[in-house]
């Protein structure tokens, strides 16, 4: 059932997500986010206590909105769950977010102090469980030396690589993201066609754990939702 409180919440974190893109993060202030929502401070308040909380709910909102995209995926194909699929499927979900890209690319003035936050620490989590659970099956090699760190080297060379040289400017996105197929393909999954048994219970096993951190993003959104004060 749709809330009214749950609705000027989604109200308010559009306009903090518009405004962070327009003047970056230091500059946003309760004030303009209040004004562009056309409520008062004291009602943003009611929701969140800080403008940092503010801001990691947004990060949680849309953190939560990309993997259900990414969840939506692999139910209509289990074979989404490898590697060479799902890296380059989250890069071009990703490429049409522009507040998690602006994230993802550490934006220092944009995040200040929401760096730290528990959502990082989740993401480290999953991204270790979706390796063991996928070397635990055989999907990925056993024979790469520091297999996670080059992994996360290989793929945020994707994401920032056009930030650092406007030399690959024209290539599109969608070839981007199958040079991104073709590398990870090659260098860290097994030779071979995978078992489609396999995939599949990997594909059930991750998809659970991707369920649960969406719905953990879903309640800290709202986790200071007026509804749910005493009374």
């Amino acid at each position: 059932m749709s809330h009214p409180n749950r609705e000027r919440a989604d109200r308010i974190l559009d306009a903090a997500g518009e405004l962070l893109l327009r003047m970056g993060y230091r500059k946003v202030a309760i004030d303009d986010v209040a004004r562009a929502v056309g409520i008062g401070k004291g009602t943003v308040y009611l929701h969140w206590r800080t403008k940092e909380l503010v801001f990691q709910a947004l990060m949680m909102r849309e953190s939560a909105d990309l993997t259900d995209e990414l969840l939506a995926a692999i139910k209509a194909d289990p074979a989404m769950i490898l590697p060479h699929r799902m890296i380059p499927g989250s890069f071009l979900l990703t490429q049409r977010r522009p507040l998690v890209m602006a994230m993802l690319r550490g934006n220092a003035e944009m995040f200040g102090s929401l760096g730290d936050i528990a959502l990082k620490k989740q993401q480290d989590e999953l991204s270790r469980q979706f390796e063991h659970v996928l070397g635990g099956h055989g999907l990925i090699r056993a024979d790469v030396p520091h297999i996670s760190y080059a992994l996360h080297a290989t793929t945020l060379g994707f994401y920032v690589g056009d930030t650092l040289s406007d030399e690959f400017e024209g290539i599109p996105v969608e070839d981007k993201a199958a040079a991104l197929a073709h590398l990870i393909r090659t260098a860290f999954e097994p030779p071979g066609e995978p078992d489609p048994v396999v995939v599949a219970e990997v594909a059930a096993e991750l998809g659970s754990k991707l369920e649960e951190l969406v719905s953990g993003f879903r309640d800290g959104i709202y986790a200071h939702d007026p509804t749910r004060a005493p009374g």
